[in-house]
């Protein structure tokens, strides 16, 4: 794998994983989820999130799936670095 791709890409989901940590922090904060900032925050990792919402089992009050899709990011990005240092 391409050295720069694979920089690029292992940078992509190390945001991406930040995202969603931001999303769920807030979410529990009395903040307007109305606002312009949350409204984007909720379309980029929206579609992240989704997926694995609904296959996971519904807990109650408890979301666990911003849980489930950050460790399914830092294992992603393990394995990128693991490709590139392969290749």
């Amino acid at each position: 794998m391409n050295p720069y791709v694979a920089q690029f890409t292992s940078t992509f989901i190390l945001i991406l994983t930040w995202l969603v940590i931001a999303r769920s922090l807030i979410s529990w904060l009395p903040v307007d989820q109305t606002g312009t900032m949350f409204q984007v925050l909720v379309r980029i990792t929206e579609p992240i999130i989704d997926p694995i919402r609904r296959v996971m089992p519904n807990t109650g009050m408890i979301d666990l799936s911003p849980l489930a899709a950050i460790l399914a990011l830092i294992v992603l990005q393990q394995l990128v670095r693991n490709l590139a240092a392969i290749g």
